[in-house]
This record gives C-alpha cells, sequence and structure tokens, in this order.
C-alpha cells in the first residue's frame, strides 16, 4: 500500500509564496509561538522529505547565510532538516550539504510513485511549488496542507502557488488557527473532471 504525500506550503492570502523585495521578514512577519510549537510537531514523526532541485538549493543557501539564532533555524526548520530527504533532480549530484539527503534522478511523477510505492514512512514536500504542481496533477498528492498567513502580497509577492496548475476540487479534511490569525487548512485533491 502506498505512503501519504503531503504538499506542505506556506501562503499569502492572495496565493504568493514569497515575496520579492519589501521588509516581510520570514512568515511575513506574522508567526507566534503557537505555530512554531506546531510545526515543530509536524516533523517529530518519522517521514521522508521530498525536494525539487530550485528548493533544496534555496534552504541550503538560507541555511548556510544564517545564524543560529536567526529564524531560518527555527526548531521545525531543524527538525525537517535532520529528516531523511530525497531530493529530485536531473542537475544535481551527490553528496549534498543535507545530513540524510539522497539525489533521485528522472522525473518527478515517476520518483515519487516509486517513493511512494516502497518507503515506510509517509512523504512531505514543503515548497517545491512546480514539481509539487505536476504531482498533483499525475494524482500522486494525498493532502495539500496550506498554512494561510494574513497577509496580501500584491506589489511585493513572487512565486503564485499555483500558476499553471491543473483544475482541483478541494475536500478540506482539517484546520485549525494558530496564532488567533494564521490558518492551516488541509484539503484532500481530486483533479476536476
Amino acid at each position: 500500500m502506498a505512503v501519504t504525500y503531503t504538499f506542505d506550503v506556506f501562503s499569502s492570502l492572495d496565493g504568493y509564496g514569497g515575496v520579492s523585495g519589501g521588509d516581510w521578514g520570514g512568515y511575513w512577519g506574522k508567526q507566534g509561538p503557537e505555530l512554531l510549537d506546531h510545526r515543530l510537531a509536524l516533523y517529530e514523526a518519522g517521514q521522508r522529505m521530498v525536494f525539487g532541485a530550485n528548493t533544496y538549493r534555496m534552504f541550503s543557501q538560507m541555511l548556510a547565510a544564517s545564524t543560529e539564532e536567526s529564524e531560518v533555524r527555527d526548531a521545525w526548520v531543524t527538525r525537517m532538516r535532520s529528516l531523511p530527504a530525497t531530493v529530485v533532480s536531473t542537475t544535481l549530484d551527490g553528496p549534498l550539504d543535507w545530513p540524510d539527503a539522497t539525489v533521485a534522478s528522472g522525473d518527478a511523477v515517476d520518483v515519487v510513485a516509486r517513493l511512494k510505492a516502497e518507503s515506510e514512512v509517509p512523504l512531505r514536500s514543503h515548497g517545491s511549488l512546480s514539481m509539487n504542481r505536476a504531482l498533483m496533477a499525475a494524482g500522486l498528492v494525498d493532502r495539500v496542507q496550506v498554512t494561510l498567513f494574513p497577509v496580501i502580497t500584491g506589489e511585493t509577492g513572487d512565486d503564485p502557488i499555483f500558476r499553471g496548475a491543473a483544475d482541483f476540487d478541494l475536500e478540506l479534511i482539517e484546520g485549525r488557527t494558530l496564532d488567533g490569525h494564521i490558518q492551516e487548512l488541509i484539503y484532500r485533491p481530486t483533479l476536476h473532471a
């Protein structure tokens, strides 16, 4: 039986995964202790991370440029980095600057289909937008977990999360409010016929 694959992503209300310029800071400056504790708890269970090459490079560069005190090194990020990871890439070679990461060369759909069939633990991807859009279209994403921050980034937003995605119906399977203003919504996606 195939394991569960979760596409985990942070978003502004207007659907952006990041910003270009501006003075927002990480988490758009809206994080609080409840969000950070919840994120750490999400990564306590055994699971395998799956990243595309661009997201892996971004995480590696951010971590390399950060200090121990920066929010880039929040406890949940440190825990995520300690989990086994697969980086799907046709351009990277190992070894990677990630404690327990391997490169899987090839098409993400083929790689993740194989991982889902062979893995003994659930799979989770944080970010990796274009890869996860392709995986959703192929029916390989079981859960879309959107952490929705209370900001609109109309001028500075970049990386539209679902730009170019297929049409999906979403069944809400879980939702919660964190720190009184951040929404976490977990959906089961079904390709809209």
